[in-house]
């Protein structure tokens, strides 16, 4: 992957830096957009050791804010470098509040923001093909039957916002099916990946006694465990576009939720918010 330029979102902890070591290893020059600069400049100097890659860097993306991800789409388009690979990897769970664009806090991190990020580097990723988009869902999608769009709109309802989560996740695998159907196929591939349940920190904000009930519950995976879907969606040969990819990386039938008319629902509303802001 020496001439790959990756962009990975939330790439500084969990499966986005399992993610990113595994793309800097093979060789591509990997680019790790982090909220915190700070907590972002260690994890670069231990790829580069680890891999004995140099070409990792660090670009400051905020997704709860539409002025970020403008500034950060721009500072990647200005380079006039191609883009080749996007893993749209970051996301929050099991938190509360709005984001400063004002949307539920989960949902407009996990949906809004990768859905805005995206959609201003299309033309260059499409320049940059054959090129692959990465969108990071969850089984979670699994548990959401419908997006209510007045919901999104307001701070989170539920206690630790776990519901609100499900519907990021179901619109990460409806995002890549509205991509699929206005992107050339022989230009960029898209696809959506279950990490399966895996201890990172998403789930920094749960409450400590809740969240232990929770891994207690669950057969946690390790960080790198979860990057596999990801890593074989953004590497594999001759994957078809449009895949759904499960946590044992094979393609599996997403949500019978997840409609080419609810794809498209999301796609217009989010263009809509997207203009809006």
């Amino acid at each position: 992957m020496g001439d790959t330029v990756a962009v990975v979102t939330g790439a500084n902890t969990g499966i986005g830096r399992a993610t990113a070591t595994e793309l800097a290893r093979a060789g591509a020059t990997v680019v790790l957009a982090c909220r915190s600069e700070e907590r972002t400049l260690p994890v670069l100097e231990d790829i580069k050791q680890t891999t004995g890659n140099d070409k990792a860097e660090f670009l400051p993306l905020e997704l709860g804010d539409f002025a970020s991800v403008r500034a950060a789409a721009a500072r990647l388009l200005e380079s006039g470098r191609p883009i080749n690979l996007l893993v749209n990897n970051a996301g929050v769970a099991g938190q509360r509040g709005m984001t400063k664009s004002g949307f539920e806090l989960t949902f407009g991190i996990n949906h809004v923001g990768h859905f805005l990020l995206t959609t201003l580097l299309l033309d260059r990723i499409a320049e940059s093909g054959p090129a692959r988009i990465v969108n990071v869902s969850s089984g979670n999608h699994f548990n959401a039957s419908a997006i209510d769009y007045d919901a999104v709109r307001q701070p989170t309802r539920t206690f630790v916002g776990l519901k609100e989560y499900d519907v990021s996740k179901l619109a990460n695998v409806l995002f890549t099916q509205a991509l699929v159907e206005r992107v050339d196929s022989s230009k960029i591939a898209v696809f959506s990946v279950n990490p399966g349940p895996v201890h990172t920190e998403v789930w920094r904000r749960m409450p400590r006694p809740l969240y232990a009930v929770y891994r207690r519950a669950r057969s946690l995976r390790t960080p790198l465990e979860g990057a596999q879907p990801s890593l074989k969606a953004a590497t594999a040969p001759d994957l078809v576009t449009g895949t759904y990819f499960n946590d044992d990386c094979e393609p599996k039938a997403p949500s019978v939720h997840a409609t080419a008319e609810r794809a498209e629902e999301l796609w217009n509303r989010s263009e809509e918010w997207v203009r809006e802001g």
